[in-house]
């Protein structure tokens, strides 16, 4: 007796590949990426140097990859459903370190300058952490307070002073202007970081937890979670990307001042949230946060170009993060009631 096998009638569009063309045409981080593209041909239709001239293909990469490192650990935090206002404190404080190990320390390697930074931001972070973990206190209060600290750390410290080009070794500086194969090396340490803690939030079970903990931080500590250990990890790894954009800044720039860095703050939360991520915790990716920090950053260069105003420039900006928080809240709401939907059809 011979059994036959029905072929299975595979549904149209169920393939991986419709799937993942399906995914990627209505992911929140295309939408982010057809508005820079768009941007980019709007400024370079009114002025092909933008983007047809070698310094602005460059400066298209190179202008965004500091406050893409610093929007990704911003991201991170926000996704625990807090907020890090010190970064730009952070950044400011690592980049006068770097000037001055480079100074008072003749000779010492930048790579030993690279650890110090990033060590010295991860601590200012752990700093940040720990408040808003054990404390209890939101973490915009505690981190508005420690932007403050850390800033007025850095005029007494700097004082009138500030760190000249002539001060760091060529090698170093090379770091902040240099190519390889077309690509800013700058460009190329900000990637390979926004590919790590992209890999880490999707595939690591402890970075799936800051999504968890960001979507109900109560449910997450009854789950057995480490919600401490997590946001205290979130706000560290936000502080050691701040302090590696802090040496590169002084790479990138040549002169530091005690003002350095300030703003970055609400450039890296504008980028995140631009790019997806929801600022009530939970939601988007880094990915998006560093379309964001990249369409932040290009919108300001695109729009005097296309004689639009400095008011303007701004205003443009506060649109697109307002816009963001509207859809964000559009998209969850749609959410739920897609979810009430299915729970009443599975009756």
């Amino acid at each position: 007796m011979t059994t036959t096998t029905t072929p299975r009638q595979t549904a149209p569009g169920s393939s991986g590949a419709a799937k993942a063309v399906r995914h990627l045409a209505t992911a929140r981080e295309t939408g982010i990426a057809v508005a820079l593209i768009l941007v980019v041909v709007a400024a370079t239709a009114s002025n092909p140097s933008f983007l047809f001239s070698p310094d602005g293909f460059r400066d298209l990469l190179l202008t965004p990859s500091l406050l893409l490192l610093v929007a990704v650990g911003q991201a991170i935090v926000i996704i625990t459903r807090s907020v890090d206002l010190s970064v730009g404190s952070v950044v400011g404080l690592t980049a006068y370190l770097t000037g001055r190990l480079f100074i008072d320390l003749e000779g010492i390697s930048p790579l030993v300058v690279f650890v110090a930074g990033v060590v010295l931001g991860a601590l200012l972070g752990a700093v940040n952490g720990l408040l808003v973990a054990w404390a209890k206190v939101p973490a915009l209060v505690i981190t508005l307070g420690t932007m403050y600290v850390y800033r007025g750390i850095n005029v007494a410290w700097a004082g009138s002073d500030r760190i000249n080009a002539s001060d760091l070794p060529r090698d170093f500086r090379g770091l902040g202007t240099d190519q390889l194969l077309g690509v800013p090396i700058l460009t190329i340490i900000a990637v390979v970081v926004l590919l790590a803690a992209a890999w880490y939030l999707r595939n690591m079970r402890s970075g799936r937890e800051f999504y968890a903990i960001g979507s109900d931080p109560a449910a997450a500590h009854l789950y057995g979670l480490k919600v401490t250990r997590r946001i205290v990890t979130a706000f560290v790894v936000s502080g050691a990307l701040a302090g590696l954009a802090g040496v590169l800044y002084a790479a990138r720039y040549g002169t530091v001042s005690s003002a350095a860095g300030t703003g970055w703050e609400l450039q890296a939360i504008g980028a995140a949230v631009i790019g997806g991520v929801a600022i009530s915790g939970g939601v988007g990716t880094v990915w998006g946060a560093a379309i964001g920090a990249f369409l932040l950053l290009t919108i300001n260069r695109a729009l005097p170009i296309l004689g639009i105003d400095d008011f303007w420039q701004r205003a443009v900006v506060g649109v697109l993060i307002l816009g963001s928080i509207v859809l964000d809240r559009v998209l969850a709401v749609r959410q739920h009631r897609r979810l009430i939907a299915q729970r009443e059809d599975s009756r």
